[in-house]
């Protein structure tokens, strides 16, 4: 059997102010040829699909007509969807039993029996071929707390649910794929990522000993950056087609070909070129006039779906509330869409003095501003505009 294995499409999502429609339907319709190319049996989806748990009704008509797209090209694909954290559980798998027909299924929610006993059967998707069942997949959505069995951490309770669906599998003699979308412990997260991110304490950091060795290959999502994991060849995050953030424009993007063999599991990594590319200049932040300079060289011509997003990088040493619109001026006639503007202050030599809990319970608001002021532009005292304006804040606020 092929498999296909994407996560973390993020449709809907606003790049800044700007609309990612038709980057998200450049990758569909990559996506859809790839399909045909390889002649995949089963497509995996693992979470993300949307951006928010309240999707448009445009970025949802967009997913359904890829599905009925899809399938309508190739009757006998298969399509496995888990929710992800972003995803609404329940409005995700809303649809399941008309698609259902169409041989997609989706598994947002984790229910119980009569008894209070996890339904481990409705997670397990056996994955047809010639009629037959030819393989087992574990789809697995983000697990919240209360969803895995009894255990005394996060991390215990994925693993033992993992295990018990695998002893659920009907038939071992099958190869068994599964779903997840999770933090596994070891792997890479991008440094400015917010949109993934390690729960205090390791909360998500989960064994890469939670998925059986006798799984033939574990299909994540979650983390945007394609990687395998603590060495596992076989168990890996495709990572996101499109990149969410400055931080992610040096990724690789793509989907993850798998192929079950007898004995054996080939991986081979698709590569996709997103339709927008991110670019930071310069490389480090300068001085406003030498930003100038690097904003010069780029190309000249009109904006469009496919121009790339900028990321300016700006050295300053007071505040510039002029510096959106003097660099916005300086862009007028430049291929790319000014996105966003990272200002830098020079760094102090020495270290803040430490202070107990009850010291710091006697400063005063003005004091801390007054401070931060002064360390993120080189020692300069606040301007007294700034403090009479912050000082009317502090007032009505207190009142």
């Amino acid at each position: 059997m092929k498999l296909l294995h994407t996560a973390d499409w993020h449709l809907g999502q606003t790049f800044y102010k700007y609309d990612r429609k038709a980057e998200h339907l450049h990758f569909l319709t990559w996506l859809r040829e790839r399909i045909g190319e390889v002649q995949a049996d089963a497509l995996l989806i693992a979470g993300d699909v949307f951006d928010l748990p309240n999707p448009s009704a445009e970025s949802q008509k967009m997913f359904y007509q890829f599905l009925r797209a899809v399938t309508a090209e190739h009757p006998p694909l298969q399509i496995v969807i888990i929710a992800g954290n972003h995803d609404s559980a329940s409005r995700l798998e809303a649809p399941d039993p008309l698609l259902e027909e169409m041989h997609i299924h989706i598994r947002g929610t984790v229910r119980r029996m009569p008894d209070g006993e996890i339904d481990y059967a409705r997670l397990l998707v056996p994955l047809m071929e010639n009629g037959r069942t030819a393989a087992w997949c574990i789809a697995a959505p983000y697990l919240r707390q209360g969803d895995y069995p009894p255990a005394d951490s996060y991390a215990r309770g994925v693993g033992e649910m993992y295990r018990a669906l695998y002893r659920a599998v009907p038939d071992k003699t099958l190869p068994v794929v599964a779903m997840g979308h999770l933090q596994v412990a070891g792997a890479d997260i991008s440094g400015r990522d917010g949109s993934e991110y390690a729960f205090i304490g390791g909360l998500e950091g989960v064994s890469p000993d939670a998925f059986p060795p006798e799984i033939a290959y574990t299909a994540l999502g979650h983390l945007h950056r394609a990687q395998r994991v603590s060495g596992r060849d076989n168990v890996r995050y495709a990572g996101a087609p499109l990149p969410m953030s400055f931080a992610e424009k040096n990724y690789r993007q793509g989907v993850t070909l798998v192929e079950l063999c007898k004995g054996e599991t080939r991986i081979e990594r698709l590569d996709f070129q997103p339709l927008a590319g991110l670019w930071s200049i310069p490389p480090l932040p300068l001085p406003f006039p030498d930003v100038l300079d690097a904003i010069d060289a780029l190309p000249d011509g009109e904006v469009t779906a496919a121009s790339p997003y900028l990321e300016v990088n700006v050295m300053i040493t007071e505040p510039e509330p002029s510096l959106w619109y003097r660099a916005g001026e300086a862009l007028r006639h430049k291929a790319v869409r000014l996105a966003h503007i990272a200002p830098a202050t020079p760094q102090r030599k020495d270290e803040p003095d430490l202070i107990t809990c009850e010291q710091l319970q006697t400063i005063r608001p003005m004091d801390m501003a007054a401070d931060v002021f002064k360390r993120r532009f080189g020692g300069e005292d606040m301007p007294d505009e700034m403090r009479n304006l912050l000082q009317t804040v502090i007032r009505e606020v207190e009142a």
